[in-house]
């Protein structure tokens, strides 16, 4: 108990003294992890809606691929990308390896089938009244969409947290293509990978406390809104 103790202490002490590599790598992750997910809503919500309200041949075949890409490894997405942004691949020219747009672009690909997925979920149990009332009354099947989505709203919200705790919490994606270059891409996770490694038991503990707070504080402020 001693060393965990010393180490807690050790933790909290660079966390309220707002220390220079905590906070620089705190604010790492959260811009990273920030725009993936806004990014993977802007493809995830719309390909969700569209899939669940539409009924066409090879539907039962998109679903299924939807389903496996959600559990796709990190280390492939970091893998394929890593191919992609090296000097050698084709997007080598615009120079995005280690760099944080790089995480963000791996980031995306995994948390856009989590939420494409759980879209598709919310837009399936759904009152179909809605939408079909919406048709009814003249709408188009766009503005009907809309309208379901704002009835499914609460839902949707989930979706994007469900993707954000993916990529928040992402170490295979963020290593390889950011490199863990301190001050630059270096993530609350693969800090904590490296720190700990080293010996610096105190300095991944702190990024561990404040990784769970963002956590805690994200499904807190879901679950006030569902209340509201």
């Amino acid at each position: 108990m001693g060393f965990l103790g010393e180490s807690l202490q050790h933790a909290l002490t660079l966390i309220l003294a707002f220390d220079a590599e905590v906070v620089s790598t705190v604010w790492t992750s959260l811009y990273t992890s920030t725009v993936a997910i806004l990014l993977a809503a802007l493809i995830g919500v719309p390909a969700g809606t569209l899939l669940a309200l539409s009924r066409f041949r090879g539907r039962r075949f998109a679903l299924t691929l939807l389903n496996t890409l959600m559990a796709l490894p990190t280390v492939v997405v970091g893998l394929v990308l890593f191919g992609l942004f090296s000097r050698m691949g084709p997007l080598g020219v615009l120079g995005l390896l280690f760099t944080p747009y790089a995480m963000i672009a791996g980031q995306m690909v995994l948390a856009t089938p989590i939420v494409a997925h759980y879209t598709v979920a919310a837009v399936t149990g759904a009152d179909g009244r809605i939408f079909n009332t919406a048709l009814t009354l003249g709408a188009s099947r766009c503005r009907a969409a809309l309208i379901l989505l704002r009835e499914i709203r609460f839902g949707i919200i989930a979706a994007i947290v469900a993707g954000f705790g993916r990529v928040i919490a992402e170490v295979g994606v963020a290593m390889m293509l950011g490199g863990n270059i301190r001050g630059t891409t270096r993530t609350m996770t693969t800090a904590i990978a490296l720190e700990t490694s080293k010996g610096e038991f105190a300095f991944g503990l702190a990024l561990g406390i404040v990784l769970l707070t963002v956590a805690l504080t994200v499904n807190l402020c879901l679950n006030l809104l569902q209340q509201r």
